[in-house]
């Protein structure tokens, strides 16, 4: 008998709730498959099987306060219930609970039935939306292929198959809101079994014609988030080969094709019939993702709960630009990554802060809480919306550390690959616009922090330097702050340092 207990739940985290059971008394679990989830007043912890067996006896119920390495649960091994377990699964609770029952013909193969789960969707996020489902009822897989993809407020999720089966039931449609650790779907382990038998079990839908256009007698829906990244460029499928089943495109192959340069179908001629008998087709309804809807409603937030005020400056680019260019080849060579902007950038407002703390710091309550350490979040811009990932302890960071870790989480962002966990803890964020070639712009705060550094286009214009009149690569700098923490001073200070650092670099190693 092998005992299951609570896992140590963080510092100074003595206790937690039992949230929910994923299995009962009398269910065979696999080593490392999640028994329950558990709650406390910070983070929600899964706890695995110890061991592969029987889950024999339920200790601590749904609701119950357990302590640290208090017992959970027992599992028997080799698959035999204790005597106190029930010898047998109970017929049904009562006739609603048919759908949980296995029916005899979803066994045809003899196959065991597991239950495909919403995985873990990082710190504080509780639910997300299913996006595209991989497979149908009927569908054979491999274990680990993809099944199906969720999207949360923040990042893309997949799910893949925790074993080799095939479908059989769908029990969240695309476009439905499921729970962390609510059942997506259920699966056999019989890859035999037949498709026409499972299929008994799929939900009543109504089939969706194909979609009109792209290619010619193509039958093959595109995956909801392919079709709309697509729309979004002004692509058609023909121009992006299909990875999925029976030449389906998904958002991956989008991506692929548009780092590949392709082309955007040739824009439609515009209608010669009156407008107002097409102003249905001339316009669109696209529900906001969930990472939209988030990106609005933190940055309304931001705009009510803060005192915002911006300040600007400028800097002159040029010796940040020569001592690039003098160094980038042998930068690269050494380092296996490009130097860029950005390293200079975070060094300076590192530099800056220490200096100007509180741009750095954020309110709690009634308290100002100083952070001594600078997590520095880099905006960057995906298909999908906005994205902040954090590069923690930049101020213990080289250049070359800042840069490769730049260039990692801006190919995550992209990808759709960033976790929760790398996007939160920030303490202050760079916004580059000038990659879009935005002169000049003032960005809005990323709660609780309270400082927000703007970078822009790099232009050269005519500058009056010792009486005369020469051309210099300018930038506009603009600095959002919390006028609540941060006083006028203050920013003005922390936006001349990053100035006098840029442009003479040689203070960043002086530390002046």
């Amino acid at each position: 008998m092998t005992e299951v207990r609570v896992p140590t739940l963080g510092e100074s985290v003595t206790e937690a709730t039992v949230a929910t059971w994923f299995k009962k008394p009398g269910d065979s679990v696999a080593q490392d498959e999640m028994l329950c989830e558990l709650e406390t007043d910070k983070v929600t912890v899964e706890v695995p099987a110890p061991t592969a067996g029987t889950l024999s006896e339920i200790v601590a119920g749904e609701g119950d306060t357990v302590g640290v390495d208090a017992l959970l649960a027992q599992i028997s091994a080799g698959g035999e219930a204790s005597d106190d377990a029930p010898k047998e699964a109970p017929e049904a609770i009562d006739a609603g609970a048919e759908d949980v029952k296995p029916r005899e013909d979803d066994r045809a193969g003899g196959g065991d039935e597991i239950d495909v789960m919403v995985p873990t969707l990082g710190e504080s996020v509780t639910e997300a939306t299913v996006s595209t489902w991989f497979k149908k009822p009927g569908e054979a897989f491999e274990a680990d292929e993809m099944l199906c993809e969720l999207e949360t407020d923040k990042v893309s999720v997949e799910v893949p198959a925790p074993a080799a089966g095939v479908m059989t039931k769908l029990l969240a449609e695309e476009g439905s809101t499921v729970e962390a650790g609510g059942k997506l779907a259920i699966m056999s382990t019989d890859a035999k079994a037949p498709a026409t038998a499972l299929a008994n079990n799929a939900p009543e839908t109504t089939t969706a014609p194909a979609a009109q256009g792209g290619d010619a007698g193509k039958d093959v829906e595109d995956a909801p988030s392919a079709k709309k990244l697509m729309a979004e460029n002004n692509l058609s499928s023909g121009d992006v080969a299909g990875s999925g089943k029976d030449g389906r495109v998904m958002k991956e192959d989008v991506l692929k094709a548009l780092e590949g340069g392709a082309k955007p179908a040739p824009a439609a001629a515009a209608p010669r019939a009156p407008v107002a008998a097409d102003q249905a087709a001339r316009e669109e309804r696209v529900k906001m993702t969930r990472l939209r809807q988030t990106i609005a409603k933190r940055l309304k937030d931001s705009q009510n709960t803060a005192a915002m005020l911006t300040t600007y400056n400028e800097v002159d680019m040029t010796e940040v630009m020569a001592l690039r260019n003098e160094y980038k080849d042998l930068f690269l060579k050494k380092h296996g990554v490009k130097l860029g902007f950005m390293s200079f950038f975070t060094k300076a407002c590192v530099h800056a802060l220490n200096e100007v703390p509180e741009v750095n710091a954020e309110i709690d309550g009634t308290d100002i809480v100083y952070k001594n350490y600078v997590n520095m979040g880099i905006a960057a811009g995906t298909p999908t919306g906005l994205v902040v990932p954090v590069i923690n302890d930049a101020d213990q960071m080289s250049f070359a550390s800042i840069e490769k870790a730049i260039a990692e989480k801006g190919a995550k962002a992209r990808d759709g690959k960033l976790s929760m966990a790398e996007m939160q803890g920030g303490t202050f964020t760079i916004s580059n616009g000038g990659v879009y070639g935005s002169l000049m712009s003032s960005p809005i705060l990323n709660p609780p922090q309270s400082g927000i550094l703007g970078m822009h286009k790099i232009q050269d214009r005519p500058m009056a330097i010792k009486g005369e009149v020469v051309i210099r690569p300018m930038m506009y700098l603009a600095l959002s702050y919390d006028h609540r923490i941060v006083d006028g001073k203050g920013a003005v200070t922390f936006l001349v340092r990053v100035k006098e650092a840029l442009e003479d670099p040689r203070r960043l190693l002086m530390d002046l």
